[in-house]
């Protein structure tokens, strides 16, 4: 009677042959599968590598950033380092203040005036309109070097050398945005919502700031980002126009510290550090804007 209750269980506790095979097919995993996810997490190291340094730097003194070879983690020279940045360059603070309040400026300006030329392009039937708009994209194939010279005189023309306003207005509106705001208010708004709320009363202004405005937050979102970053790293539009110290730029302060006596690399990576650090604060805040704006109308169902 006893051998009979312990054999019952033993033959329950083995699995079938079904079972096994499932349990093989799961252990045996194909090593192909795993290649894109390698390769997607070998680019991003390579592009978040520069950023790590940049900080680990920033804690380190010239020394320990020149010698071979250079350190792998962060240091205790950070201090030392912004003391010295602010020591070389007064007016460190100030032109940081400065590239924030163009960036804003210029992105405040750039997201009306291509909103109003993109829902206007898409909404609106007047004569030479597709001209106009091929004449428009023909822009953005011209190399940015072609209008560095006219770009200067002028500037002299308007007296705005030295002023915020020659890197604010010349960016107030774009090509790109333009087209772009075209799209997608052609591709998201039908013309019917438009016509309903003309036929209610709203005067033409009133239908672009009520009711188109509202339904374009991705796509404002997107320009908005990428109008900022372009704005605020402006490096070349600032050396052409800006020849005062305290007129100076964050790109442009970052890169006078560059002479040809012994380089500061500890206090530019100090710098750097700080300037990055309003551009990674507004793309974690706004990346699922940025994804949302990029890939708003991609599949339509």
């Amino acid at each position: 009677m006893a051998a009979t209750q312990l054999s019952v269980p033993a033959m329950a506790v083995q699995p079938s042959a079904p079972v096994k095979q499932a349990r093989s097919k799961k252990r045996s995993v194909n090593p192909l599968q795993w290649l894109p996810y390698a390769v997607i997490l070998v680019g991003a190291l390579i592009m978040l590598a520069p950023f790590y340094f940049m900080f680990v730097f920033a804690t380190h003194t010239n020394t320990d950033i020149l010698s071979v070879p250079p350190p792998l983690w962060f240091g205790s020279a950070l201090m030392d380092n912004l003391r010295e940045l602010v020591t070389l360059r007064p007016h460190f603070w100030h032109s940081v203040g400065l590239s924030l309040w163009i960036a804003f400026a210029a992105t405040v300006l750039n997201l009306f005036f291509c909103s109003l030329g993109g829902y206007a392009f898409a909404m609106y039937d007047f004569p030479g309109r597709e001209k106009l708009f091929g004449a428009l994209m023909a822009t953005m194939l011209l190399p940015a070097f072609v209008g560095m010279i006219p770009f200067v005189l002028l500037m002299k023309e308007f007296d705005w050398l030295n002023s915020t306003r020659a890197l604010i207005i010349p960016g107030a509106c774009s090509a790109f945005g333009v087209f772009m705001m075209r799209q997608y208010i052609g591709s998201a708004i039908p013309r019917e919502l438009v016509e309903a709320a003309r036929m209610d009363g709203c005067g033409e202004f009133g239908i672009y700031w009520r009711v188109v405005v509202p339904l374009i937050g991705p796509a404002m979102g997107t320009l908005g980002l990428v109008t900022f970053i372009g704005a605020y790293n402006n490096f070349v539009g600032a050396l052409l126009v800006m020849s005062r110290m305290e007129m100076f730029t964050a790109p442009l302060v970052l890169r006078s510290l560059q002479g040809t006596g012994q380089t500061p690399w500890g206090a530019i990576s100090a710098g750097s550090a700080i300037t990055v650090l309003p551009l990674l604060v507004l793309f974690v805040l706004y990346s699922r804007r940025l994804i949302e704006g990029l890939t708003a109308g991609a599949v339509k169902g």
